[in-house]
């Protein structure tokens, strides 16, 4: 299955929720993208003593999960992505939703 996920918090348990699910999908097999939006692209500054969410991100994307993150929303916050969350576009959020079997927001 190709499950999109959707990602516009910034709050760090609910971040690590997000790459936890992603990673326990590639261990069953899936196909799973993720995709940064708004605040979620704050998501790499969002580690704390109980939530480790770049720990989270480092797995997802070492065990075959696709980062992508708003280039403008980058921007706004005058960043320019990085290996893990490299610029991408509403085209592909759009060909990340049309192209998943399921899709799930956190």
């Amino acid at each position: 299955m190709k499950i999109g996920i959707v990602s516009y918090a910034n709050d760090p348990e609910t971040v690590w929720n997000a790459f936890r699910f992603g990673n326990f999908a590639l261990t069953e097999g899936d196909e799973v993208g993720i995709f940064l939006l708004a605040k979620g692209v704050e998501c790499e500054h969002l580690d704390t003593n109980m939530f480790n969410v770049t720990e989270e991100m480092q797995k997802f994307v070492d065990s075959g999960g696709k980062i992508l993150a708003c280039g403008m929303c980058l921007k706004i916050r005058q960043s320019g992505g990085s290996h893990m969350c490299p610029l991408s576009t509403m085209k592909d959020m759009y060909d990340l939703i049309t192209k998943s079997d399921k899709v799930v927001t956190f």
